[in-house]
């Protein structure tokens, strides 16, 4: 496990061949133009009053539209609170090596994971350059036990961090269902029953240009709330082009997942996104995956009907059926939604 960790190697010159992506994927060029254009929407513009609340609104569902990003200032959630959590977060990661060996995952039962890569390291075909921890957050009192003892403070700081992730995600989705003329309260159900937290670690690369920190993906949830750390590395597939999301002090990155897009019959769109290194720095991210609970129906949503079903006709399904394809086919959407697809007469 100690020879997996990417935050273990020490004076590496060269990336290992098989980090190497194949020459379609790589990132080549790093030089990409930021783009100015990601929508920036203050939240608190959304409980003046009921103009204000209708232009928010309208900002969040053509940003959903037309990029899948946007990203949200004046939250609700103090700037020090943000930084205090993220510094536990990058603690994780510097623990000593017996510590990091108790989290590293050894099979799929366990329900806080650390580990290098994917889920999938040893199928994959090419290794990310990352370590990652993950585990559930939501209901708080059913996991907060297992997550890491140390840093000591983890499990409160984290624990009382995540509950007002978990109550931003219900103001966005509020917003998001409002805009789509969904009734109130659509998504105050299992379809947001589960928080699942992502911390990922991408430590400096001799050879940014052939290997990703994360391959091109769509998130298989309904959003993604994302605390960057200040360096940049995120970007997003736009009209066939990749364009950076710098991170801004004190906001969060919001992202439109493939359940979305599915509830939604296409009206929002999931973008595809991934993640680059860099030779010089270390880049600490958390991810915050607002989710439906494991046997939650997924299904385009009945309401909807004055929309056009821009999406393949699909079967219902749980969600844990979805999300075991998603790991399985490493996140190829079209294998996901032909594996959904009514049986043909």
């Amino acid at each position: 496990m100690d020879q997996k960790l990417i935050s273990n190697w020490s004076n590496i010159k060269s990336v290992p061949e098989n980090y190497i992506f194949p020459l379609e994927s790589r990132p080549g060029d790093l030089k990409i133009p930021t783009s100015n254009s990601i929508p920036i929407i203050d939240l608190n513009e959304a409980q003046k009053d009921d103009s204000d609340r209708a232009n928010t609104i309208h900002q969040i569902i053509k940003a959903a539209q037309e990029f899948g990003f946007f990203q949200v200032i004046n939250h609700g959630i103090l700037e020090n609170e943000m930084k205090e959590t993220m510094s536990v977060f990058k603690e994780v990661f510097q623990m000593s090596d017996e510590y990091k060996q108790k989290l590293y995952l050894d099979d799929d039962l366990k329900t806080c994971k650390r580990f290098t890569s994917s889920l999938r390291y040893e199928t994959e075909n090419v290794h990310l350059w990352r370590d990652s921890l993950r585990h559930p957050a939501h209901p708080l009192e059913d996991w907060q036990h297992l997550w890491p003892e140390n840093p000591t403070e983890y499990r409160e700081c984290v624990g009382n961090f995540s509950v007002k992730i978990k109550e931003l995600g219900s103001r966005i989705m509020d917003l998001i269902s409002e805009g789509l003329g969904l009734k109130c309260g659509y998504f105050d159900n299992d379809l947001t029953g589960s928080l699942i937290i992502s911390i990922n670690h991408y430590p400096p690369c001799p050879e940014p240009s052939l290997t990703l920190g994360l391959s091109k993906h769509k998130d298989p949830y309904l959003i993604t709330i994302l605390m960057q750390d200040g360096v940049s590395g995120l970007q997003v597939l736009k009209d066939g082009k990749w364009i950076t999301v710098e991170p801004l002090p004190h906001a969060f990155v919001i992202n439109i997942g493939h359940l979305l897009e599915i509830i939604s019959k296409g009206k929002l769109k999931s973008a595809e996104h991934r993640a680059v290194t860099n030779s010089s720095q270390t880049r600490t991210s958390a991810a915050f995956f607002i989710a439906p609970s494991d046997d939650c129906l997924i299904e385009p949503a009945q309401d909807l009907t004055h929309y056009e079903n821009n999406q393949p006709i699909l079967r219902s399904f749980k969600y844990k059926e979805f999300l075991k394809n998603f790991f399985d086919t490493l996140g190829d959407t079209d294998l996901i939604l032909k594996s959904f697809e009514p049986p043909k007469n």
